[in-house]
């Protein structure tokens, strides 16, 4: 007897015997079929005390329930109409239905599962403790003992000597591009294939963003490209205030001819490290490379304080510059007085609090992670066009998030295809970040490729990004490569 038969009728079953299939079954309901098994309508408890209430008797058959047009769907359905179905109808059972009008299962509400995004903060226990000692002692303000150890914890993690805790990654940018002095026309070299945060800055002073290529090992920029934008710029008669290199998904950019090329200039290096806290180039922490580095705490990142950031550097005045301009760059007088323009971009002892917890579970966090790559590594190898981000032997990556490309033409279908089935199946994934040079708003800005053809292009119309939790299950893991092969076509 198959499953669905268990919890199957005729109408020539009787309500005591109906009654008995229900509560057998623990389905809530049964399927009433007919002589050839086709599928007439679902009946429930409350379908049979309506008959007793009638007149019929617990020995009677259920020839007496009417015809009745249940709620059905076919036999393939993704989760998110299924979801949609039982919603609009209040029920929380879904006969499937066959070309032959057989039920081939039942899908209950609990089978669809929870939504699966695509990076959830993964709290741990040490962070409440140091939020409640931020409360018992009342250092509720942007000040306090947790801002300024979390700054002493991310700088010796990172391998600096100073950190300046902020409101976010994106302040963190802008205080750096403030302090090495970019004005109203001057050019600073960026990734391209990054999140706006990295290049906005630079225009909130007024600079102008020249956009720098990706190279394929890595994704990130390309020291091929930011050669020909030094060239150029020093044909032209100028030279970048700055360079701000972005690391990529968790994967540090290839920092030694990159650093190589600034140097021989004399431009200093932003390392965008944002996505990359715990990763590691040759050995040495991300974010320790340039002039300053900068990390973020955002939501989705491998470590959170719901929103935050970190400049860090080994030049002990930018970073006191830093502090003081986060505060409002109030001047050191009896009364409020400010000589410039300042920010309100410190963190507060709350979220440093939370941070500090956070930080205690890095290691863990990037191993969960890295697990992660790797099961989606084994359960999708051998698919044709798939292709993940490469990790050069130089690099170390924290896998922030598990990227790959799609080749439609190997493939038989594209990566927005790809994204679009699984949200059908409540996977949240998402398109690589699209390249700063294609936005409309910095249309008008110059960039430097890899080769004859953008590198960040390709990797834009191909490229997406798996869910990449630390806190995800293995089943969750499990469906979301079951998914994902049925949107390749791959069984």
């Amino acid at each position: 007897m198959t499953e669905i038969e268990t919890f199957s009728a005729p109408r020539t079953a009787t309500i005591r015997d109906a009654m008995a299939t229900i509560n057998a079954s623990g389905m809530q309901m049964l399927l009433l079929v007919d002589a050839a098994g086709r599928f007439e309508r679902t009946v429930t408890d409350g379908d049979l005390r309506r008959l007793l209430l009638a007149g019929s008797e617990m020995g009677d058959t259920l020839e007496r329930l009417p015809a009745l047009e249940s709620v059905t769907a076919p036999e393939v359905v993704t989760r998110k109409a299924a979801l949609a179905l039982m919603d609009a109808n209040e029920i929380n059972h879904l006969p499937l239905i066959d070309d032959e009008g057989r039920v081939v299962r039942v899908l209950n509400r609990r089978d669809i599962g929870a939504p699966i995004l695509l990076s959830t903060p993964h709290m741990g226990e040490a962070e409440l403790q140091f939020v409640e000692e931020a409360f018992r002692t009342n250092w509720i303000a942007p000040l306090g003992p947790n801002v300024d150890a979390f700054e002493r914890e991310i700088a010796a993690l990172a391998g600096v000597k100073h950190a300046a805790a902020v409101s976010s990654g994106t302040a963190a940018i802008h205080l750096a591009v403030r302090m090495l002095g970019v004005k109203p026309g001057d050019k600073v070299f960026c990734s391209t294939l990054t999140f706006a945060a990295s290049a906005n800055p630079i225009v909130y002073e007024g600079g102008e963003p020249v956009f720098i290529d990706s190279e394929p090992d890595s994704w990130n920029m390309s020291p091929a490209a930011l050669e020909r934008a030094f060239d150029a710029a020093v044909a032209e008669g100028w030279l970048p205030k700055a360079v701000i290199v972005v690391n990529l998904y968790g994967q540090s950019a290839d920092m030694d001819p990159l650093l190589a090329i600034c140097n021989r200039h004399g431009v200093p290096v932003i390392e965008d490290a944002a996505e990359s806290l715990g990763a590691t180039y040759k050995g040495k922490e991300s974010g320790s490379f340039g002039l300053m580095g900068v990390f973020s705490f955002n939501g989705n990142k491998i470590i959170t304080t719901s929103g935050g950031g970190m400049l860090v550097s080994d030049d002990e005045e930018l970073i006191k510059q830093a502090r003081f301009l986060s505060t409002q760059a109030r001047d050191p007088a009896p009364h409020y007085q400010h000589s410039q323009i300042g920010f309100n971009y410190r963190m507060s002892n709350i979220l440093a609090g939370v941070g500090r917890g956070q930080l205690e579970v890095l290691g863990r966090r990037v191993e969960a992670r890295r697990a992660v790559y790797e099961a989606y590594r084994e359960g999708l190898a051998g698919i044709p066009g798939l292709e993940f981000q490469p990790e050069p032997e130089w690099s170390w990556s924290n896998r922030w998030l598990s990227a790959l490309t799609v080749d439609p033409e190997v493939a038989g279908v594209t990566a927005s295809e790809v994204i679009q089935r699984l949200a059908d199946e409540m996977i949240e994934c998402r398109p690589v970040w699209k390249p700063m040079h294609l936005q409309p708003v910095f249309s008008h800005c110059r960039h430097f490729a890899h080769g004859n053809e953008p590198v960040s292009d390709r990797i834009f119309e191909r490229g997406l990004c798996m869910p990449s939790g630390s806190n995800m299950r293995q089943d969750e893991i499990d469906r979301i490569i079951d998914a994902m092969r049925k949107a390749l076509n791959a069984r």
